[in-house]
């Protein structure tokens, strides 16, 4: 009997010492070299728009597809406390998660969290919320693209076509954006037999980035009106249109070329600007072949490229300020017809000039081939061309002087700096058609202050009293009347 109990006890304690021994031997995870994980998105959207203070979660997997066991270094939100969003994963809330564990063929869950008060101020609650989820495990890195929308606007054309190129037509017809509430630009818009018209005060920001298509790799955020579209915008002094990037946050307040721009593309007739701001963009406003546009009181500023770019176009402006670009401020190329009165360009920040006009276009990027002329004809009353540079106008005349009749330029009662320009070989007698200008000096006196963009007239400015009386317009960019015996240079009459 006694050996009989040991023969039926031994398996049990056999199989209770084999628990014993496998509970304590710990289980391997693989946390190095290049781990391989899956995820059930790669963007997580939060779609609802907020009209008022609150808090949506949403979730989505991290899987581990593999046969062993992984760890997982880091999961943390790519703007840290400064984010909206906040993130919980495997039951660990915080801005940071560290050394994650996911069995082989098992998966965990990430939750994340944003909470949005819609009433702040744009520059705390922007109309396009965005951050990242990133994943660290061993040599991997992984991202996930948060999106959130944080502000009631018309989103056009909806929260998800960022990278998408959207057609527009209204048959010939209207399309007024005329709601109080602001308009988002989400990607890039192509308006064909359509007149758009902006009211005063209309508010457009624009989403901009990096699109990738079919069209290729480009600046998202663009506004493209075609040969049979129109762009009216009604702006006044006190309630202008404004076009500027959708990012207000202060550290973005002065970042130039964060949308692609407005393009009035080939033949599109009649637009009409009225005191109309466009900031923040690639180019300012881009013309092309026989299109024509009309301009007064603009103001174009932190532009990565030029503030005005035109080509064979066909331009009015007056009362209009350009400044801070990374390019040109007003460039013409391949001739056409331009007329700018009462304009400051003030070029202080790159090595290019003011103004840029040519009679030409090449087939090549070198000119090396073909090259095609065009008639310029350019005039330019009452304004300031200035920068940092001895020279800020560049002229150039493909027919180097044997065709006169296509290289036609006429300036007057303008301030401008030229130097080298009036070489032997150049443009010796550009003051012939300079009439009544002042080539500013060094310590010449114009604003009140250039450093902080304030481009109104100093009380010592040469500007004042040297501009040649116009019938129109008899007021400047600030819509306050100008002298009209003696009026001011520049887009801002000095206000005695």
């Amino acid at each position: 009997m006694v050996e009989q109990k040991f023969l039926l006890k031994t398996p049990i304690f056999y199989f209770l010492g084999m628990v014993f021994f496998l509970s304590c031997q710990k289980e391997s995870f693989v946390n190095s070299g290049q781990i391989v994980l899956g995820f059930s998105t790669d963007t997580l959207r939060f779609d609802t728009v907020f009209t008022e203070v609150g808090s949506i979660t949403r979730s989505f997997k991290v899987y581990n597809h593999g046969d062993e066991h992984i760890s997982i270094d880091r999961v943390a939100i790519r703007d840290g406390s400064k984010s909206f969003f906040r993130i919980n994963a495997d039951g660990i809330a915080a801005p940071v998660i560290e050394d994650l564990k996911i069995l082989a063929g098992d998966s965990i869950y990430v939750f994340v969290e944003v909470t949005i008060d819609p009433d702040m101020p744009l520059s705390v609650s922007p109309f396009i919320i965005e951050d990242a989820i990133r994943i660290r495990a061993g040599d991997s890195e992984y991202s996930v693209i948060l999106e959130a929308w944080g502000q009631n606007a018309h989103y056009i054309p909806d929260r998800y076509s960022n990278s998408r190129l959207t057609y527009y037509s209204c048959a010939m017809g209207q399309w007024e954006w005329n709601d109080e509430k602001p308009y988002v630009i989400y990607g890039s818009l192509v308006i064909d037999s359509c007149h758009l018209i902006m009211p005063p005060g209309t508010r457009i920001y624009v989403h901009g980035g990096i699109a990738i298509n079919e069209l290729g790799v480009y600046n998202d955020g663009l506004l493209i009106l075609l040969e049979n579209a129109t762009l009216t915008t009604n702006g006044t002094p006190e309630a202008p249109v404004t076009f500027l990037s959708d990012r207000l946050e202060e550290a973005f307040e002065d970042v130039s070329g964060q949308w692609s721009g407005i393009i009035l593309g080939k033949n599109s007739k009649d637009n009409e600007l009225n005191h109309t701001v466009i900031r923040h963009s690639r180019v300012g406003i881009s013309v092309d072949s026989a299109a024509s546009v009309f301009m007064k009181a603009c103001e174009l500023g932190y532009i990565a490229g030029h503030g005005i770019s035109a080509r064979h176009a066909n331009i009015y402006a007056e009362n209009t300020l350009i400044y801070q670009t990374g390019l040109n401020g007003i460039q013409l190329g391949y001739g056409g017809n331009y007329n700018f009165n009462y304009c400051t360009v003030a070029n202080y920040d790159n090595q290019e000039t003011a103004l840029f006009a040519s009679n030409f276009t090449c087939s090549d990027p070198l000119c090396l081939d073909q090259v095609y002329l065009n008639t310029l004809n350019a005039h330019f009353t009452n304004c300031i061309f200035v920068g940092n540079s001895q020279d800020e106008l560049t002229l150039v005349d493909a027919t180097e002087g044997a065709d006169p009749g296509t290289f036609n330029y006429h300036f007057r009662n303008c301030i401008v700096e030229v130097d080298d320009l009036l070489a032997p070989d150049r443009f010796p007698n550009f003051f012939d058609n300079c009439i009544d200008c002042i080539n500013t000096q060094f310590g010449d006196t114009l604003f009140i202050d250039q450093d902080t963009y304030d481009f109104h007239l100093d009380t010592m400015s040469i500007a004042i009293d040297k501009a040649v009386p116009l019938l129109l317009p008899v007021s400047d960019k600030d819509g306050l009347p100008r002298e009209t015996d003696f009026p001011d240079i520049g887009c801002y009459e000095f206000q005695k």
